[in-house]
């Protein structure tokens, strides 16, 4: 008999979950897992790297359907080969023992679902400082970063989903008395019972630059749901997938459950699987993050499944004013530098009028402003082991190469650099590119081009950058939109413009808060309203498309 069944994991968590609910109905700043690397045990910190080494040139083994072959390849962008290698199973082999799974997942309950994903999330927590450095060697993320990123903040949306999903599934009670008066005659009096169903298999299919953040939201929802999970990581980021998938198969096998209901699909850049998977007609549910060719793609086609995606846009800010230009500035290079741009959320898109922008200390024309980004931009990467940190290391040769491609679309302003990284010196790291372009080309700036590359817009005026800021965020979606401008007026039109093209709207950010970043239990990432994205992260719409309540009803 199993030492701890899936209804004691609830009891374990419940505190933690009343509180998460509370957070989640009032947005205010909560956050369960810390951020703060020396709030966790100084001897985990300091095994961290040493861990993560002996990870690396093994095989990491994990529970699933028999073994077609064994595969490898992760590269650190840091300049290291990871050399650990994953079992590959027959994909149809592996959904088809997914599927049989159901029933069993099913029948644990809402309850029991949520305490064995809570207590995954526990254990993941506990493990965060290895994370950290999983996810700085596949994503090529600064350590801090990945740290950050890649565990606490990562295991914050993996509860706010798992809390999305409780909350929709408390509010079907499981059995009702169903009494109706006839007058005279005797009542109609039936029982109904009300149970969640999962809709089926799901595939999660993880980007290289945010290996667990943009994984775990989809993960999570599917799970505790009641769908078996697929985890089918990017090629280039498998270790921090697999270690999540581990955490969650040992959870599993001590509640009694079987492992497998959590499993990973690895593959490589040659030879994909995800078309294979995503086609099955036992998935039933897909959460897909990366390119909008891909993920178009299965939208127009995986219509046998509930989709959710997160693709390219054109991440965009409107200047018109400024109560301080430094500040202001100094925020954008942050903003800019962070991750080398290699985030959904990160500005591509910079509108500021030929005729320049008011301050306090007078008119700044258009060349003045775009001076300032570029000094403070500069400034800010001064110093060669801060800038490392801050840049982290180019995930993709592909991504380098655009920033050399990109060179000639507009006047530079400032110029992308390579940096030698102390401890790692065959990191690809670059600074960013920034470019001047015209409003009337619009062609060259309203494609995204993934990486530290972003496009200084003259425009005609502020009006004439809503303009152009609407019709690209038409066409191409955006996850993030920010605006200068100390006039109220323009604050509400741009408010207005948010809520035509469905984008998330921040407002004189010049402090420490940044446009790039997003806070689970209070921002909402992503609106599912634009073609940058089909879904929110996260919403109750995130969650209760994942499951069907299946009614059966009995007279008394």
């Amino acid at each position: 008999m199993s030492a701890v069944t899936p209804a004691v994991l609830f009891d374990r968590h419940e505190a933690l979950l009343n509180r998460a609910i509370e957070a989640i109905h009032t947005r205010e700043y909560w956050s369960p897992y810390s951020e703060n690397l020396k709030k966790y045990p100084e001897e985990l910190v300091k095994s961290a790297p040493e861990d993560f080494k002996a990870l690396c040139n093994q095989h990491f083994e994990l529970e699933g359907p028999a073994t077609t072959k064994k595969i490898t390849g992760e590269r650190s962008p840091y300049g290291l080969d990871l050399g650990t290698s994953y079992d590959q199973p027959d994909m149809g082999q592996l959904v088809d023992v997914m599927h049989s799974l159901i029933p069993q997942w099913r029948d644990a309950g809402p309850k029991g679902r949520v305490g064995v994903c809570m207590e995954i999330l526990q254990r993941l927590n506990d493990m965060s400082p290895l994370m950290g450095h999983a996810v700085m060697h596949t994503s090529g993320q600064g350590f801090m970063m990945a740290f950050q990123a890649g565990a606490p903040h990562a295991q914050d949306r993996a509860l706010e989903a798992v809390v999305y999903g409780w909350d929709a599934m408390n509010a079907v009670p499981a059995t009702a008395r169903w009494n109706k008066p006839q007058g005279k005659m005797d009542p109609l009096v039936m029982d109904k019972k009300f149970t969640i169903v999962p809709r089926g298999v799901a595939v999660v299919i993880g980007c290289s630059t945010f290996p667990t953040w943009n994984t775990y939201p989809g993960l999570f929802a599917s799970l505790v749901t009641g769908n078996p999970v697929i985890v089918k990581p990017h090629p280039a980021a498998i270790l921090p997938a697999a270690l999540t998938v581990k955490v969650a198969q040992e959870v599993l096998k001590e509640a009694g459950l079987d492992p497998q209901i959590v499993s990973l699909a690895v593959d490589t850049l040659e030879e994909p699987v995800a078309k294979d998977l995503v086609m099955n007609p036992k998935v039933k549910v897909i959460d897909y993050t990366g390119s909008s060719v891909f993920g178009n793609w299965i939208e127009q086609n995986a219509l046998h499944a509930k989709v959710f995606t997160e693709k390219a846009g054109v991440n965009s800010i409107i200047v018109d004013s400024v109560s301080d230009l430094k500040a202001v500035t100094r925020n954008l290079a942050f903003t800019l530098s962070l991750y080398s741009g290699q985030m959904c959320t990160t500005t591509q898109a910079i509108y500021v009028p030929k005729s320049g922008i008011d301050t306090p200390e007078g008119k700044v024309s258009f060349d003045e402003f775009a001076q300032a980004l570029a000094t403070a931009t500069s400034k800010f990467l001064g110093d060669n082991d801060r800038a490392c940190m801050v840049l982290g290391a180019i995930q993709s040769e592909a991504t380098a190469k655009r920033i050399d491609e990109c060179r000639s679309l507009g006047e530079i302003v400032l110029d992308s650099e390579s940096r030698i990284h102390a401890q790692f010196p065959d990191a690809r790291i670059r600074t960013p590119l920034i470019l001047k372009v015209d409003g009337k080309d619009q062609a060259t700036y309203s494609e995204e081009r993934f990486g530290p590359i972003s496009f200084l817009i003259a425009t005609e005026s502020t009006e004439d950058s809503m303009r152009l800021a609407k019709e690209v965020l038409d066409e191409q979606g955006a996850i993030t939109l920010g605006v200068y401008s100390t006039s109220d007026a323009v604050l509400d039109q741009a408010e207005e413009l948010a809520m035509d093209v469905k984008v998330a709207l921040s407002c004189n950010l010049d402090g420490g808060v940044f446009v790039n970043q997003s806070a689970a239990f209070s921002d909402f990432h992503a609106t599912g309203g634009n073609p940058a994205a089909n879904a929110c992260l996260s919403d109750a719409a995130f969650l209760v498309n994942r499951f069907v309540v299946v009614q059966s009803r009995r007279h008394v």
